[in-house]
């Protein structure tokens, strides 16, 4: 291979990734003679394309998946996408809108012949970019939630659901997204502080010429005032009772009731009470038996109800109406107002309040053991903190309307009869069947099927389960060798703001219908935000496109930069950077391996540094791989990231190597040189997950071995012992080298001119080992152990306790060192005095933790030596 300069990651990686593709290192079956792993991805919506949160997520699931292959697991990362019913039906709407073509024109039918094609042409664009990023999924496994057998199963859960008694249809309040024309679910309610306007409107009182004031942000909603609501204890409203109010405008009249619901210190005290369009309003309605008037269309617009702007849309309507209240006398005041405003999360659309007749279900009994087996840890959320926010969720939790008003989903399984009565069954055949069971009379009545989808989510939280045997929730189905092997699966990893959306539901999921979890860990991702702490988005125009970022940088690059700084739960500040932080340590091993094979060997004595080097980075390598595995066991990934970074770096590049290269043109002792081979092997394993295309590479290049021969399923190396003290000695020896380069670069000497060092007290001196080391890092030619400073003149620097003295004579402006010693003098002089007046505070002492105190006079100790080390060298100049 050509040693080029800098690493082309575009020559390596379309390369190796074909390679483990074409060779089937991907793929997974069960195994009696491995331990399974299992990770289920995150399926991303099949009208996605990859963005930064994507990255981070699966680069984290990637890391896991290589380690525990190497690990010798049967591993397998399920990939595939989910159908999105509302994004992708707006995807496909937006499309046939390009054609000329309106949905409302078109039958069911066409529709999703229409929505199919659609699918795809694009549905798979995401999962083609992972391959990019280097995600090693089983992609044979790759699942739609679309897909037949799929379909088949979300279908046989709502039937399972329905005959267990969970699931029900009912008139209830919802919340109705008017842009997606659909109800949601309060999970998928995005809840914003929004600057809005409060409205003091005056209701007249039937008869007389007195009025009473009610403040309300929606006053486009008055036409559907049911009465006005005060507080029975409030005096200022007692002449009220039995009377009634007129609405403006309009001039419908409605009742004054009372309720303690009323705060009589809120606004005015009164309350206009809309049963359709708020969700208390309706509590307090049907409460006190009062009528419920919908003025609004599905679209937001105003029906022929509101009598007035009519057709209308519902914001357009709020203006008109302010203004024609204010021009008929019926606006007391407006004033600023801040409100908490729902919002769709997929259409972004402000949440309209409806009521609807919707299919639920029941959540109070079926979500038990999800909440149970989280508490207690038999499943762990990563990082723990999100226990608290999972416990009241599941506390607190509501009904879940899982019905959709779209055509692209899961149909519900139910049949209308003439009647109106329903009948829940897999197919037309069945549900015909229970007709004629129930009416014998009328078994040859039309059936019509619902024409609604199921909630995204329904079909979703069985991802764990259906992925792997899609038949499971049939009637005495025991679930196939896929399903018993890989379930549960190991890890799940995921971003905390679906932890309700999709988490929990797998949860409840995985004991309804598997008795068990579906995984054992939830590692919650934080957010990608830029350098201002904004979520990255398309619309702030803030994200840069991975795959732009990949094709610069490299795949190796952009994944170590995105988890230079991503601990778990906490928001990641995306700092290009951090890309370029990456780029330079896939660099920096490339460099080292430029090194290393550009070496010749020969069979000659090994030097005693690189004896010494031998053993200390033995003990270096296993004290970083144990501290490695130790953070990737615990998912504290970035923390693993820094240690394998700086075990690279800093320990193996810039010591261990510089200590052991042989001088130019001279070559290298086999052992050393095989040991060295050896390091880069076992770094190379253990950078594996982070890197898989630089060190796939490397590995082959190393050294010469069978093309199936792979690090993708080397071994993973594990730490062995290590000796504590030759760690610390070497720290001490480190120290050494960096005050002698300091001292050179200090007093202007040349790093290619040999000195000599003086140690004084140096049998006391704990380098027992690396003197060798010390030697050619410093480009020392001798070392001599003094008891009392050198006469002559010299410099001195201090390490630890142990005073070391490089000679200076003929080599020193004798002048400018003296000024130097001087201010250095008259420093730590005064560092004792400010030091000293902590020391002889007496309440100071009292007071301060006894390690404050300690620190105090350790610094003052350390002053103290540093003075006399100065008053010596001055002495001897």
């Amino acid at each position: 291979m050509s040693l080029s300069t800098k690493y082309n990651p575009s020559e390596v990686e379309g390369k190796w990734y074909r390679y483990w593709m074409d060779n089937g290192f991907f793929r997974s079956q069960p195994n009696p003679n491995k331990e399974p792993y299992t990770i289920v991805i995150p399926p991303p919506n099949v009208t996605g394309v990859l963005h930064m949160g994507h990255m981070l997520n699966n680069t984290i699931q990637d890391v896991l998946i290589r380690k525990a292959r190497m690990e010798g697991k049967e591993a397998c990362w399920v990939p595939g996408t989910d159908h999105a019913s509302i994004a992708t039906e707006a995807k496909v709407v937006a499309m046939l809108r390009e054609r000329g073509i309106k949905k409302s024109d078109l039958s069911r039918e066409d529709f999703l012949k229409y929505a199919w094609e659609w699918k795809e042409k694009y549905g798979g664009i995401i999962l083609e970019q992972l391959k990019k990023l280097g995600a090693s999924c089983d992609w044979d496994r790759t699942t739609f939630t679309m897909d037949k057998a799929y379909y088949d199963a979300v279908i046989d859960v709502f039937v399972d659901l329905y005959q267990k008694g969970y699931i029900y249809r009912g008139l209830r309040m919802v919340n109705w997204d008017p842009l997606g024309k659909t109800a949601l679910s309060d999970d998928e309610v995005i809840h914003k502080e929004v600057q809005s306007k409060l409205y003091y409107i005056k209701y007249q009182i039937e008869g007389s010429s007195d009025f009473v004031t009610v403040a309300t942000v929606r006053p486009e909603t008055i036409m559907a005032d049911s009465a006005i609501c005060v507080n029975p204890n409030d005096e200022r409203y007692k002449h009220l009772k039995g009377k009634k109010a007129l609405i403006p405008l309009i001039n419908r009249a409605i009742p004054f009731i009372e309720d303690d619901y009323v705060a009589m210190d809120f606004g005015t005290g009164c309350l206009k009470v809309t049963p359709a369009h708020d969700m208390n309003d309706n509590e307090l309605g049907r409460k006190h038996n009062l009528p419920v008037l919908d003025i609004l269309n599905e679209d937001g617009t105003l029906n022929d109800k509101a009598q007035i702007f009519v057709g209308d849309d519902r914001f357009i309507a709020r203006k008109k109406i302010a203004k024609e209240l204010d021009a008929k006398g019926h606006l007391a005041k407006v004033e600023d107002y801040n409100s908490s405003v729902g919002f769709s999360e997929r259409t972004d659309a402000v949440i309209e309040p409806r009521l609807s007749l919707q299919w639920f279900l029941k959540m109070d009994t079926i979500t038990k053991p999800a909440l149970e087996h989280v508490m207690n840890d038999d499943i762990q959320l990563i990082p723990a903190k999100f226990k608290n926010t999972y416990n009241h969720w599941m506390v607190n939790v509501r009904d879940w309307c899982i019905s959709r008003q779209l055509w692209w989903g899961h149909r519900i399984p139910a049949w209308y009869d003439e009647d109106g009565d329903h009948y829940i069954a897999r197919t037309e055949e069945e549900a015909r069947q229970q007709l004629k069971d129930k009416k014998p009379s009328a078994s040859n009545q039309r059936l019509t099927q619902d024409p609604d989808v199921m909630d995204t989510w329904f079909s979703s939280w069985l991802w764990p389960i259906a992925v792997f045997d899609a038949s499971i929730f049939k009637d005495g189905n025991k679930g196939n060798a896929d399903l018993n092997y890989f379930y549960p699966t190991n890890d799940l990893v995921t971003a905390p703001e679906i932890l309700f959306f999709w988490v929990a539901r797998m949860i409840i999921a995985g004991y309804e219908y598997r008795g068990q979890m579906p995984f054992k860990n939830v590692y919650l991702t934080g957010i990608v935000r830029d350098n201002q702490g904004r979520k990255m988005s398309k619309s702030l125009g803030n994200s840069p496109d991975p795959l732009d970022l990949i094709a610069v940088n490299g795949a190796d690059a952009v994944r170590t930069g995105m988890l230079f700084s991503s601990p778990a739960g906490n928001d990641l500040l995306y700092d290009e950077k951090l890309i370029e932080q990456g780029r330079n340590f896939a660099n920096k091993i490339w460099n080292a391996f430029r090194l290393v094979k550009g070496w010749k060997t020969a069979p000659i004595e090994t030097p005693e540094e690189n004896k010494t080097s031998v053993t200390w980075f033995d003990s270096q390598l296993n004290a970083g791989l144990a501290e490695y595995n130790d953070h990737l066991n615990k998912f504290r990934i970035s923390d693993a990231l820094h240690t394998i970074y700086k075990l690279v770096w800093t320990d193996f590049c810039s010591a261990y190597l510089e200590i052991i290269k042989p001088e130019f043109e001279k070559p290298i002792d086999v052992t050393t040189y095989n040991k060295t081979i050896a390091y880069f092997e076992t770094i190379l394993k253990a950078l594996h997950p982070f890197m898989p295309f630089i060190t796939e590479e490397l590995w082959h290049e190393l050294q010469q071995r069978d093309e199936k021969d792979c690090i993708i399923t080397a071994p993973w190396p594990q730490a062995g012992k290590f000796e504590q003290s030759i760690l610390d000695e070497s720290l001490i020896a480190f120290d050494v080298v960096t005050a002698v380069k300091n001292t050179r670069n200090t007093k202007g000497l040349s790093p290619k001119e040999a000195l000599k060092l003086f140690v004084r007290n140096g049998d006391q001196t704990p380098l027992k080992h690396f003197w060798p080391v010390v030697k050619k890092l410093s480009n020392i030619n001798e070392v001599v152990f003094v008891n009392e400073a050198p006469t002559t003149t010299s410099t001195s620097f201090m390490v630890r306790t142990t005073e070391f003295y490089i000679p200076l004579e003929g080599k020193l402006d004798t002048a400018k060192e003296r000024e130097t010693l001087q201010k250095e003098l008259e420093y730590h002089q005064g560092f004792i005095v400010s030091v000293d007046k902590k020391l002889l505070n007496e309440k100071f002492v009292a007071n301060a933790k006894p390690e404050v105190v300690a620190g105090e006079r350790k610094k003052r100790a350390d002053a103290e030596a540093k003075i006399k080390a100065i008053e010596e060298s001055l002495a001897r100049l």
